[in-house]
């Protein structure tokens, strides 16, 4: 973790990404928390996805919104990274609220309205955002009436493209289960494209699901019409599902004609549902999300801690990139605790060669085994591993404890079986995708003892792969941990 960014005194990571990170920070100055977006170090003479980077930045700037996230500074690093120093959204995203509980239709159309204004105001200044989802629309405490009230804002611009350009060359990319048809296609782009997808968010929160789990960019330009929003579970007037759908078309001419016209007609048809009004204070202010905390100071020693037990379930085999029965393999971990305090809610711990890195929450790190392992596979051979968790025996079947386990182990292509765990009472079908590029492949398993246990393993290089098992309390956690594995020099 860097001590500084520019002027900037940083405090930990919020998050990150293919393209950058997001480090917490403070402005000294004018006492205030700030986000300091870093493009990543692997991009730092890509001149195009420099441009794109910055880019963002001066997107923003055009916008003077209350509902869009604000650039106040930009600058650059000694090594030549560029930065941008944005507002810090203490209340997390609404992917975060979703995890924990759902919306009411009053807070979901204060989201939409909110969530609403800030693209039409980068509308009616010639930006698309292009990939609002639920993780993009985050949440930040403000002072309205003498009190602490929560606000949404649309977010990270790093698809953002101005609407001149975007009408003459569309680079297809976009979140598949939000996208709209056409932006997957490849075609021309207007702001409907984003009206498509802010109704995609809002059908996820009245109806508790997602109109659509597509699995890829083909899959989403070609859309089946969704069921309806209103279930039985979560009855709503049938003149909200016209409104929705109609904002779902396939075919753009077939939607409102803006993303203001679709609001004011999601208003109007839920009207009957929310007869009573929104409080006042629409999402409460939750203290127990992500918070500034106090002006930074020195980080504090830690003392290392006696070696863990290693994980303690079944064997299994890699032959020929194929992960048998493997349940947990962590033989052979154990040595010294390479752990660095970020702040009271995290903690980013190394294996010993300084290859695998992980953030974690806080408790998480009360033990682990950085010492590597030797892989369980026909050649053997002694790899880079690491084992972080609550407890030492954090791996056992039954056990309630959370932790990740990460190792990398040689290996050409997949595995076409990924692990099983019978403790658990359902697995997901498997995920094929990319991880900063790199060819993954990811279950997740529900009804463990104590959570949720991921599996991934992502093909890092041509003849190493990459093994990331977690067992948590909460899909969210999980995948906050999934995105801060880092590896170095592979």
């Amino acid at each position: 973790m860097p001590a500084r960014l520019g002027r900037y005194a940083v405090r930990r990571r919020i998050g990150s990404g293919g393209f950058a990170t997001v480090w917490l920070a403070y402005d000294e100055q004018l006492d205030s928390p700030v986000a300091v977006k870093v493009l990543a170090e692997n991009w730092t003479e890509d001149a195009t996805v420099r441009q794109r980077f910055l880019e963002e930045g001066r997107f923003l700037r055009k916008v003077e919104s209350p509902y869009v996230v604000s650039v106040y500074d930009a600058g650059e690093l000694e090594d030549g990274r560029p930065y941008l120093v944005m507002s810090y959204a203490d209340q997390g995203t609404l992917a975060d609220r979703l995890e924990v509980e759902g919306l009411t239709p009053a807070q979901a159309l204060e989201v939409v309205r909110q969530a609403g204004a800030g693209l039409q105001a980068l509308h009616e200044r010639g930006v698309l955002h292009r990939d609002v989802k639920p993780a993009n629309v985050l949440f930040r405490t403000v002072e309205e009436g003498g009190a602490g009230a929560v606000r949404a804002m649309v977010a990270d611009l790093g698809l953002g493209k101005a609407l001149d350009v975007s009408s003459r060359l569309t680079m297809i990319a976009g979140t598949p289960s939000y996208v709209a048809p056409e932006q997957a296609q490849g075609e021309p782009l207007d702001p409907r494209a984003d009206q498509y997808s802010l109704a995609a968010v809002a059908y996820l929160m009245l109806a508790g699901r997602p109109p659509y789990a597509h699995a890829s960019l083909a899959a989403a330009a070609a859309p089946a019409p969704p069921p309806p929003v209103s279930t039985s579970e979560r009855p709503l007037p049938p003149e909200v599902d016209a409104v929705v759908r109609r904002a779902l078309a396939p075919d753009r001419e077939d939607r409102w004609p803006d993303v203001t016209s679709f609001v004011a007609a999601l208003d109007a048809a839920l009207a009957p549902a929310v007869s009573a009004g929104a409080p006042a204070a629409w999402l409460p202010v939750d203290p127990d999300l992500t918070q500034p905390g106090a002006r930074p100071t020195a980080r504090p020693s830690v003392e290392p801690l006696a070696d863990p037990v290693p994980p303690r379930r079944r064997r299994g085999r890699l032959v020929a990139g194929v992960l048998a029965g493997v349940v947990a393999l962590a033989v052979g971990l154990g040595g010294g605790y390479a752990v660095q305090q970020r702040q009271v809610h995290d903690a980013t711990v190394a294996d010993d060669s300084g290859t695998l890195f992980v953030t974690v929450p806080h408790d998480w790190a009360a033990a682990a085994a950085p010492a590597g392992w030797t892989a369980p596979t026909d050649d053997g051979g002694r790899f880079p591993a690491l084992s972080v968790g609550t407890s030492a025996d954090w791996t056992d079947v039954q056990s309630a404890d959370q932790g990740v386990f990460v190792a990398i182990l040689p290996g050409t292509e997949l595995p076409d079986r990924m692990p099983r765990h019978p403790e658990c009472a359902e697995a997901d079908e498997p995920v094929d995708g990319t991880v900063e590029g790199h060819d993954a492949r990811t279950v997740l398993y529900t009804g463990c003892p104590g959570g949720v246990t991921v599996e991934r393993v992502v093909q890092l290089a041509a003849n190493r792969l990459l093994w990331v098992q977690i067992r948590s309390a909460h899909s969210a956690t999980a995948n906050a941990v999934l995105d801060d594995v880092e590896t170095r020099g592979i």
